[in-house]
């Protein structure tokens, strides 16, 4: 209870009244390393931003959704942007359908299934870090196409010069 606070950050009731109760002990006591103790415990009930583990969790999983709507627009604009190459275009959807199999397959490598529990508590947590990871990782590989090369790249196949 020391280091929780309210939902609005605010320092719950039960633990306000225990420290003012706690600190006119101590001033009776007059001491001062109990008033800097109590002081501190104040300081740091006040300010600390108690999260629960499915709160951290949830937090990291709504990254990951940010990285993969990121990723879906630089697919989406890849496939505006060269749709007169319909070769490509066939041979990007297949490398996008190879890549999220891959994805999956990495993600069970690192995490292969076992028994509930077996990774403990933080491994969703865990889970959305490394997918968040593996999608901007593809994301960046795509913004190339995007972006372009600069002129004069032999090796461009079918990447655009910039503009």
């Amino acid at each position: 209870m020391l280091g929780s606070t309210g939902i609005d950050g605010t320092i719950p009731k039960q633990l306000h009244t225990s420290l003012i109760c706690y600190a006119v002990s101590v001033k009776n006591d007059n001491t001062m390393r109990g008033f800097f103790i109590v002081f501190s415990i104040f300081w740091i009930a006040a300010n600390s931003f108690g999260q629960t583990q499915h709160e951290l969790n949830e937090a990291q999983y709504k990254l990951y959704e940010t990285a993969d709507k990121e990723l879906n627009a630089a697919y989406q604009k890849i496939l505006k942007e060269y749709k007169e190459d319909t070769v490509f275009i066939m041979n990007l959807k297949k490398a996008q359908k190879l890549w999220i199999q891959f994805r999956d397959a990495e993600m069970k490598m690192k995490y292969p299934d076992r028994e509930p529990g077996y990774y403990g508590s933080i491994q969703p947590l865990c889970w959305s870090i490394y997918l968040t990871e593996l999608t901007k990782s593809r994301t960046q590989t795509l913004k190339i196409w995007i972006d372009g090369v600069e002129e004069g790249d032999a090796c461009c196949g079918s990447v655009r010069t910039k503009e």
